[in-house]
């Protein structure tokens, strides 16, 4: 997954954006670079001021009133990757960041790679040591910690750049069943998926979770887990540097135990790892939505690599989107595979970026092959997964986390896709929305909150250094952060 390409195909505009650059822990208070300017679409209106993109507020977004105490409250459970399986990693009604602070910092017995998900006022986080952990969401307090397997050093590997290696992709809970799911790296290179009680941290079950026939060692599951109607989905990708014969590939397991797994692999000859951060996507009749990394064919028929997916939730191939420059994207390392899909609450659309630079709208009701995007712009490298909500009068609104700034990007309500504000340059991790403020962890530890609708800097704090494609839960009046070390906690309000 090294990065390489830039080039964007056949018949996409141009744009011109103005980044802002500063460095530092935390970063020193920044506005919003000036909004891109994407032709055939109209510019974003920018008041006098300069100061960002006039949007109509976020659809049902309200701060909630600051409690009494100035501790974290607990809240709503918060589930999976960025909160639901659509991914879009929105809390409407939270508090917006009037005074945060550091509430607490749990070490761990390794780094923390994957979002902690939050369950009956618990933070249940997976390391690289192998470790589940249950934590008192007030006080960090460690409540239990499940020691599931030894990981693997990283000489027991072709190549990567996770040693050692552990529990990496975020782990799920289920709610039908009062199961926490997650996937182990472990002795004799196997990959084993667990399922554990969030009360206490017994196992309940264990099953390989590997793709049958193939070498796990040439791949590594990165992607968040996704449950979705009795089934936990496994996403596969190879290790960095691309080494050994792999495919990208989904592994379905039933929540329930028992029963023969499904298995989805890219039609391709090598490559095309379902590897991005976010995982799979969920829609509400159960099918799943990947993106795939740059494949092996740099020629002849499209193979499905470097696109967008949809999958029944039995695995099969419902249907793809492909950028019209797939060959030569795969040819360059450039591919849509290093972010999930954003899914566009209310609309049956996604936005799809990756390392070429392209930003693609496509409909997942009818994805249209090589080249049926929607629209298309200029926007940047993304790595991770974004964000999105609903925007008052209709549309939506999506944050992609590039490595260039955080890009806005509107989507109006007749389906014209415009960029919008871009961050400071340091501002690239993975973001969530609360209430009207965008939150993005860096990898040097400062969490930045920026306002929804201009891109202006309302808060930064330093938490302690992170992991790359790092990203927050959200659960009452806080944030809680998956570090190199272990877990921090931010009260974002009173």
């Amino acid at each position: 997954m090294t990065r390489l390409g830039r080039r964007l195909g056949v018949a996409l505009a141009a744009v011109s954006v103005v980044a802002g650059c500063s460095t530092g822990s935390p970063p020193a208070p920044a506005q919003a670079s000036a909004p891109a300017t994407v032709a055939p679409y109209p510019a974003p209106e920018v008041p006098a001021s300069g100061a960002g993109l006039v949007l109509p507020p976020v659809s049902g977004a309200a701060p909630v009133a600051p409690a009494p105490s100035g501790g974290v409250r607990a809240g709503a459970d918060w589930t999976t990757y960025h909160g639901d399986a659509a991914r879009d990693g929105y809390v409407a009604s939270g508090p917006d960041p009037s005074s945060p602070a550091l509430a607490w910092q749990t070490p761990l017995d390794g780094k923390v790679y994957g979002s902690p998900v939050v369950v009956a006022g618990e933070v249940v986080a997976a390391t690289e040591g192998g470790s589940v952990y249950g934590l008192d969401a007030v006080s960090g307090a460690v409540r239990w910690r499940t020691h599931l397997a030894d990981p693997l050093p990283g000489s027991a590997l072709p190549c990567g750049n996770i040693d050692p290696i552990g529990i990496t992709g975020s782990p799920v809970f289920d709610p039908a069943t009062d199961q926490v799911f997650v996937v182990t790296a472990e002795a004799g290179v196997r990959h084993e998926l667990y399922a554990v009680d969030p009360a206490d941290g017994a196992v309940r079950s264990r099953r390989d979770a590997d793709v049958p026939g193939v070498d796990p060692a040439t791949h590594l599951q990165r992607g968040a887990l996704l449950v979705s109607r009795g089934t936990v989905y496994v996403p596969y990708g190879g290790n960095y540097g691309d080494c050994g014969q792999y495919r990208g590939s989904v592994v379905g397991l039933p929540t329930a135990g028992g029963g023969a797994p499904t298995t989805f692999v890219v039609p391709t000859g090598r490559e095309a790892g379902i590897w991005a951060a976010s995982g799979p996507a969920g829609l509400p009749n159960g099918d799943v939505v990947v993106t795939t990394g740059n494949g092996e064919a740099t020629s002849g028929d499209w193979d499905h690599s470097d696109s967008v997916l949809r999958l029944s939730s039995s695995l099969a191939l419902v249907d793809g989107f492909a950028p019209v420059d797939w060959a030569q994207e795969n040819s360059v390392d450039a591919d849509l595979g290093s972010t999930g899909p954003v899914l566009l609450p209310g609309t049956h659309l996604a936005v799809a970026a990756g390392k070429g630079g392209g930003v693609f709208l496509v409909d997942l009701s009818a994805l249209g092959g090589v080249g049926g995007q929607k629209a298309a712009l200029q926007g940047c490298e993304s790595y991770g997964g974004g964000a999105a909500a609903p925007v008052q009068g209709g549309g939506a609104v999506a944050y992609l986390p590039c490595s260039s700034g955080l890009l806005q990007v509107r989507v109006g309500p007749d389906g014209a896709m415009v960029g919008g504000w871009r961050a400071p340059a340091q501002v690239t991790g993975s973001p969530v929305i609360v209430g009207s403020t965008v939150w993005s962890l860096q990898q040097d530890g400062a969490l930045i909150g920026l306002d929804a609708a201009t891109g202006t800097q309302r808060a930064t704090l330093s938490v302690g250094d992170a992991t790359r494609f790092a990203t927050p839960a959200v659960s009452g009046n806080a944030l809680f952060l998956p570090t190199s070390r272990g877990v921090s906690a931010v009260r974002l309000a009173p």
